[in-house]
């Protein structure tokens, strides 16, 4: 039993290391990657617009705007990348990182926080982020525990409808949206350059993961990408919370993706089927061939969908 138990993990690992995707970007094996994963990770740099980039890695996409007033981090990966990714922002600006915006609580963007806290970077994220962050959580979903997380790593200002930055010539427009993929999400639009980063509740090529234990839903889900879409023009450039960079009809496609699998899962459970009949029905069928990017399989999002609509 050790033995298959072993190969089991094994394979995930391979797997994900394939696919380039963090496999605990939602904190979906216990504990944590060894540093030799880690030392093998490549930040990627992708100019976005003038000051404004993007840096991939393992777990959250990061935004980082450079500029003579300083460096504006949106998430931060995991802890043990953050000197990799100092060194990377170094490349863009000589400028120190002043701050740091947190989309959601969730490790993987969050992960760096008591790195950067200790060394003088303000954190900044939803008033319910904090709260997260400072009290131990559980993740239903993978069935673990979160503990709480230092004081150097949580938020010192937290705001709970919206902030506005101004910083390197931008107006930095972060604001809440009601419950969708947690009960703290905020999206970041950079208004002069039309650049919007959607933390978790877009991810470009993939199934999202839903936090159903910290106040996530699928329709909660589907109301946020149709905020997003009430902002995104045919020009905006979108860094979403994994997955490539994106634009609009990417939005658009992952919105009609949503939608058509709420209403799929939904008018089973209304039938009365079971998780197992939904996801033996296939929902999802017509979009898994351009939606392996995730970490998350067909059956595993079918699944949550049908919790979003199955809890107590």
């Amino acid at each position: 039993m050790a033995l298959l138990r072993l190969l089991f993990v094994l394979l995930i690992i391979l797997v994900v290391e394939i696919s380039g995707i963090s496999f605990l970007a939602a904190q979906g094996l216990p504990g944590q990657p060894s540093q030799n994963f880690f030392d093998n990770v490549q930040i990627g740099i992708e100019p976005v617009a003038e000051g404004i980039f993007m840096l991939t890695g393992e777990g959250g996409n990061i935004g980082v705007s450079a500029g003579d007033d300083g460096v504006f981090l949106i998430d931060d990966q995991f802890a043990p990348l953050t000197d990799k990714i100092i060194e990377s922002i170094k490349t863009i600006s000589s400028e120190p990182i002043k701050f740091l915006f947190n989309t959601h609580w969730h490790t993987d963007h969050t992960g760096g926080n008591e790195n950067l806290g200790k060394a003088g970077v303000l954190i900044v994220a939803h008033d319910n982020v904090r709260i997260r962050m400072s009290t131990e959580q559980f993740q239903a979903y993978f069935n673990r525990v979160v503990p709480p997380s230092p004081d150097v790593a949580l938020p010192v200002v937290t705001f709970s409808e919206a902030v506005t930055f101004h910083v390197n010539g931008e107006e930095i427009y972060a604001f809440q949206v009601p419950p969708a993929h947690t009960d703290g999400d905020s999206v970041i639009h950079f208004r002069k350059a039309d650049v919007i980063h959607t933390g978790d509740l877009f991810t470009n090529g993939g199934y999202p993961f839903i936090g159903l234990s910290s106040g996530g839903t699928l329709d909660g889900m589907i109301r946020a990408a149709n905020i997003l879409l009430g902002i995104v023009g045919s020009d905006t450039k979108i860094i979403p919370g994994h997955g490539p960079l994106a634009g609009l009809q990417e939005l658009r496609n992952y919105q009609n993706m949503l939608r058509t699998i709420r209403d799929r899962v939904k008018k089973m459970v209304d039938a009365g089927k079971t998780a197992d009949e939904v996801i033996k029905a296939k929902p999802t069928k017509e979009f898994d061939a351009s939606h392996k990017g995730g970490f998350l399989t067909p059956e595993e999002f079918t699944r949550l969908a049908y919790d979003s609509f199955n809890r107590d």
